[in-house]
């Protein structure tokens, strides 16, 4: 596979066909920038289209999987349209490409692990979570609607009410929490967490690549009946970015103190 079109995004081939990919935003905890976030959307039809990618290990450098999205794109997104549609449009290409490509996925998630990060995380196919792993969706209290990957996903990996109740609220999970209640596949220790990922990932690219392959499109239909619903979900927070409460939120989040969002909505 050629890597040469990515530099937000580090790669690794290993034997037998294993793509590592590793999320790195040096000092900024892999926060998706617009680089960043433009790559993640795209990289997985380079993969999809691959002769040697049997399957994909996606994890984030040094101390968490990914911070969640860049302020200076939420700021840019909430000023420009331009920026808005282009990002709207990478954010929908995100999801359905992750979910349409046929090789199979496994993230490893340790630290913070939001926005779209969380978004890729949560869709692979095995997600592996260390305890240590904080798994926050952050959109409320951003002050738009849990868009990205949220509506298509979370009731079905832990039921309706679990996914209001962290999605509403803005509630962190842990990766104990996360497994308990179904959101990732498997829990382990911090030091676990990158062996056992590689081990599921070998396996995977070592079993059928037909048999695989074929039972991901299948079950993935799931995800495919929930796509008006993700849709309404994406178009309901990219039309928040125009309102004033994500300006609030992303001056709170900088000021590190409570929001002060608007008291009465037409809804």
């Amino acid at each position: 596979m050629d890597v040469q079109p990515y530099s937000a995004l580090k790669f690794e081939q290993h034997p037998d066909g294993l793509l590592e990919i590793i999320l790195s935003n040096e000092g900024r905890l892999n926060s998706a920038d617009r680089r960043m976030h433009r790559e993640l959307a795209y990289v997985w039809r380079d993969i999809d289209a691959s002769d040697t990618v049997r399957s994909v290990l996606i994890r984030g450098e040094g101390r968490g999987f990914s911070s969640g999205g860049d302020f200076e794109l939420i700021e840019e997104m909430s000023q420009d349209f331009h920026a808005l549609t282009r990002v709207w449009k990478e954010a929908r290409d995100l999801v359905y490409n992750v979910i349409n490509c046929s090789k199979p996925i496994v993230s490893a998630i340790h630290g913070p692990c939001v926005g779209a990060g969380l978004a890729v995380a949560l869709l692979a196919d095995v997600s592996i979570a260390a305890k240590n792993a904080r798994i926050l969706d952050g959109h409320t209290r951003l002050g738009v609607a849990a868009g990205d990957h949220a509506a298509i996903i979370w009731p079905l990996l832990c039921g309706l009410n679990k996914a209001k109740y962290y999605l509403l609220l803005n509630e962190p999970l842990s990766g104990e929490e996360a497994e308990r209640i179904g959101l990732v596949s498997l829990c382990v220790e911090e030091e676990e967490l990158v062996p056992k990922a590689f081990d599921v990932a070998r396996k995977l690219a070592n079993g059928s690549p037909t048999a695989v392959r074929w039972t991901k499109y299948a079950l993935n239909n799931w995800l495919r009946l929930a796509g008006p619903t993700f849709d309404t979900s994406l178009a309901l927070e990219f039309l928040g970015f125009t309102g004033p409460d994500v300006r609030e939120g992303l001056a709170s989040l900088r000021e590190k103190r409570p929001p002060n969002f608007e008291e009465h909505a037409p809804l």
